[in-house]
């Protein structure tokens, strides 16, 4: 039976209702060099966050991907904080941001040392938290793939392999994840154990759809936002699920998250746009409930539980 590991242990099938995907409670945007997220405050990020957090659940979700690997300030023993002070379970990964954010040390282990270290968190725990991360979260860059994405990516898909983790890769052009699916399928690994994080960013819809041929989870991921209208996203989602692959398609709003750089985490957005603005929206649109419920309840608990 599949489980899905939180920062409140794991749940079973049917234990959760909407889960949001991709979200954030805690990442460091500041300089690379200032490392802010060391110093931060638990007990102000705990202020800070808490309200958003029991707004969602208010709303109807029952779980949040909080989506911050290494390399963009970390800090699953503050999520986890968060996540106990509110009794809500936050879904949270191991991986590696790309360059110029892949730690020194990371630039330096070998594929192996990189599965081992994933493998341990997705096994055991992440450092001293007792959190088992539950998925692996990667990145690239536009211009392609660099020889140090390219290793960490294999390493990801050889503890993939050995986990059941899903990868999950915040890549914004459609031919740089062809290449990645490519290394991926290369290694060993499956392309439908594949999320193509911020998907809306690629403007040529061929693409989404060819990457779903292949398998790969789509996830359009800035609902709410000023880069995309509420229309774009209907339309969209319309035509990727009559084109057949609603059941690889993710919703969610790439919102929330207190960041360390700026005083008192800067300004947060709700976790609740989706629930309270979009859907009825969808809806209005001639979506049926059962597909709103396949995209907000089941695809989230495919992708992500192992």
């Amino acid at each position: 039976m599949s489980v899905l590991e939180t920062t409140l242990g794991h749940y079973r099938a049917g234990d959760l209702g909407i889960i949001l995907p991709h979200e954030h409670i805690f990442v460091d945007l500041g300089p690379i060099e200032a490392e802010s997220y060391r110093a931060a405050d638990r007990d102000e990020v705990i202020e800070v966050m808490l309200p958003h957090i029991q707004a969602a659940r208010v709303a109807g979700v029952t779980a949040l991907v909080e989506c911050t690997p290494t390399g963009v300030g970390r800090r699953v023993d503050i999520v986890k904080a968060v996540s106990e002070a509110a009794n809500f379970p936050a879904v949270v990964a191991t991986g590696i941001y790309r360059e110029p954010w892949v730690p020194a040390w990371a630039q330096a282990a070998s594929e192996a040392e990189l599965t081992a270290w994933m493998v341990r968190e997705l096994t055991e725990g992440i450092e001293e938290t007792g959190v088992r991360a539950a998925w692996i979260k990667l990145s690239a860059g536009d211009d392609g793939i660099t020889p140090v994405e390219a290793k960490i990516l294999r390493a990801a898909a050889e503890a993939g392999r050995q986990t059941g983790a899903v990868i999950g890769s915040h890549t914004i052009r459609g031919r740089v994840v062809r290449d990645q699916l490519d290394i991926l399928e290369g290694a060993g690994y499956r392309a439908d154990r594949f999320i193509w994080i911020h998907t809306q960013a690629e403007p040529d819809f061929a693409l989404h759809l060819e990457m779903a041929r292949r398998g790969a989870w789509l996830e359009y991921d800035a609902i709410g936002s000023d880069a995309f209208s509420d229309a774009w996203f209907v339309e969209h989602i319309q035509r990727v699920v009559e084109a057949g692959f609603g059941g690889q398609l993710l919703l969610s709003h790439d919102r929330g998250w207190y960041d360390p750089s700026k005083p008192r985490g800067g300004t947060q957005l709700p976790y609740t746009y989706l629930l309270e603005s979009f859907l009825p929206k969808l809806r209005a649109a001639g979506v049926e409930d059962a597909t709103i419920e396949l995209l907000t309840v089941h695809n989230p608990w495919r992708a992500f539980a192992r």
